[in-house]
Formats: C-alpha cells, structure tokens, sequence
C-alpha cells in the first residue's frame, strides 16, 4: 500500500481472514495516544492487571507490579518489545477495565472501515473471535502513521525509560523488528519502522512501512510458519523488489 494515498499496489488474500497477533498492537496504541490528555501522566501497573498474562506467558516489556511511570514509557513498552503489561496497564487507566478499552478498539475499526477486524483483547494473544486481515491491518498502519507520537515510537530501534521507584536507572527495550533486521537499508530505499507478531495459531507476521524512491509503502504479511525470522525476511525481498521495479513503475 502507498501509505501517501492508500492505494493498494499488490496484494495476495489480503482480504482473507486470519489471526493477526501482536499487530493488534498498533489498534491498541493509536487509541491510548488519543485518548490519553497527557502523555506523562503516571500509571501504576498492578497485581490485577498482570496475573493472568503471567499464566499465559505473554511477552512483557519488563515493568514489575508497584512500578509507576509514565504512559509515554508504556507506548513504547506497547509497540517495541511488545509488552503485554503495558497494554493491560493503559487499557485498565484509560478506559477502567480491558474490556471497555477493547471496546474503544472496535469502535475505532468500524469508524476506519475495518470490516474484517474485530478484536477480543488488547494483546494478540489468540481468540477465535479476535481476527483481521491484511487489508485492514495495513488500512489501520495508514491512518496511525500519521500521528507524529505514533510514528516517532514505531521508528524507534530502542527505547530507554525514565527512572522509577523499581528502576532507578531506567531500563532499555528493543524494538522486536530492529533487533532482527542487521540491515534497514533495502534498495533504493530503507525500511522505516514495523511491528511483529507471533502465535502459534497466527505464524509469524509483520506490519511494516518503508520508503523506496522517496515514496513510503506499507507491507503486512501473516501466517508465515518457516523458521527464523520469514516475517522479516519476506519484508526485506518484497521491498527490495519494490525497489527493483520502482524504475518501471514511476519513471525513475
């Protein structure tokens, strides 16, 4: 997809229905940056918000129960390690329960027309009822890029928070895609920014966004099942064959 006009330029099953796993994760950042007055406002993460996902191995960020900081720290915590603490920690400030969040979530995909989406949680951790397609997932990357907060945070390979009562140091998160790719640079171009996912029901996938020839292009891939990193390896040829055609295409 041009993440300039939307226009889709190739696509395969992008309208089948699947699993998107973390990707969810971009739905549940845009709405808490819109919905939070102040980005700084301090958050306490609680035993309650954080139990269950302990019992179902979510991926953490590394915020411990009792550790107050500030929601900036919990976006990042959200799209870079993919902190599943972070998620239920802004959920539960800013809408009073995770459900009530997720509700928001499904209000803002009927709003952009995200008809083949429909979310349980703000996780990604597997529901039979919590699915997307590629279509949607790149129509929802579209409109959150053009957030200045949102994309700030997905360009980030890393992050390092402010102190807290826990961390008096602070403490350094890493984006799930840049400590993956060596190389952003692909031709003609560079990969930008992304965000990951993986269950075993969904595969692999990535959300991504690069600019090739001075043009930005969204790419979302799922249901990779290869070993490794196919998600990211799938980006790099796909966007390294943009590259390659972007002659033929455009004239350059």
């Amino acid at each position: 997809m041009q993440a300039g006009t939307g226009k889709v330029i190739g696509d395969i099953n992008g309208d089948t229905q699947m699993y998107p796993a973390s990707m969810t994760k971009i739905m549940t950042t845009i709405v808490a940056i819109e919905n939070l007055s102040d980005l700084d406002q301090q958050i306490t993460l609680t035993n309650d918000m954080v139990a269950d996902l302990y019992a179902q191995d979510a991926t953490q960020a590394g915020f411990q129960p009792g550790e107050t900081a500030p929601a900036i720290d919990y976006l990042y915590g959200v799209m870079l390690p993919s902190g599943a603490e972070c998620c239920r920690a802004l959920a539960v400030t800013i809408a009073g329960s995770e459900d009530a969040f997720v509700d928001l979530m499904n209000q803002k995909a009927e709003k952009l027309g995200l008809d083949n989406t429909h979310f349980c949680n703000t996780t990604g951790l597997h529901a039979d009822n919590h699915y997307s397609t590629a279509k949607d997932i790149a129509t929802l990357l579209h409109y959150a890029l053009k957030n200045d907060t949102f994309r700030e945070i997905i360009e980030s390979p890393y992050h390092s928070t402010q102190a807290t009562n826990v961390h008096p140091d602070g403490f350094t998160f890493y984006s799930t895609m840049f400590k993956n790719l060596s190389d952003t640079t692909v031709i003609d171009g560079q990969i930008l920014g992304g965000k990951t996912g993986f269950t075993s029901e969904a595969g692999c996938c990535l959300a991504s966004f690069a600019e090739i020839d001075d043009i930005e292009y969204i790419l979302v891939t799922a249901g990779a099942y290869q070993a490794g990193t196919p998600h990211i390896d799938d980006a790099v040829k796909l966007y390294n064959r943009l590259g390659e055609a972007s002659s033929v295409l455009y004239g350059k």
